[in-house]
């Protein structure tokens, strides 16, 4: 495993931010008990490449200089 990705990239990242924030709503009081969390951490990872891409393009858009 030598390849590198950012860290909002990784399953596994998502999948661990899913479980602490329902964890923790459970904590204070939200039934959370039919929420499938596999199926959140997809939904939250295609969100994040979009916004990612969108970034990215934006940013290409408004930069100063060229790319070489």
């Amino acid at each position: 495993m030598n390849d590198s990705k950012p860290w909002y990239l990784s399953r596994t990242i998502w999948a661990s931010m899913v479980t602490i924030a329902a964890t923790a709503a459970t904590m204070l009081g939200y039934p959370l008990g039919d929420i499938d969390s596999s199926a959140v951490s997809d939904g939250l990872l295609q969100a994040v490449t979009a916004i990612s891409g969108l970034v990215a393009i934006f940013g290409r858009i408004q930069a100063r200089s060229r790319i070489r």
